[in-house]
């Protein structure tokens, strides 16, 4: 009978946590004529389409650094850190940028 092993995890590329599942995210939307995608958990792809629209994503965050650098990213990803592996409930802003 075999053992049983570890199950694979991914590194988030927003919040670094270890995580048993990524989704590619198009750092420019592909509405907007993105190709490139990194992997991120759930909480993060979903938190970024809910604070900013799609033309904020391409126009002004369009890389990884810009994106930590942002005030609401940086508040959300201090606390993201410190969550474990789990669903974590997004709520929306009240206005997107």
């Amino acid at each position: 009978m075999p053992r049983n092993s570890e199950p694979e995890t991914y590194t988030c590329a927003l919040c670094e946590r270890e995580v048993r599942q990524v989704s590619k995210h198009h750092i420019v939307p592909k509405s907007e004529g993105g190709r490139d995608t990194v992997g991120l958990c759930a909480a993060c792809h979903k938190t970024l389409h809910s604070f900013f629209t799609n033309e904020t994503l391409a126009n002004e965050l369009n890389t990884l650094d810009a994106l930590r650098q942002d005030p609401d990213v940086a508040r959300y990803l201090a606390w993201v850190q410190k969550q474990r592996d789990s669903r974590i409930v997004v709520r929306s802003k009240r206005e997107r940028r």
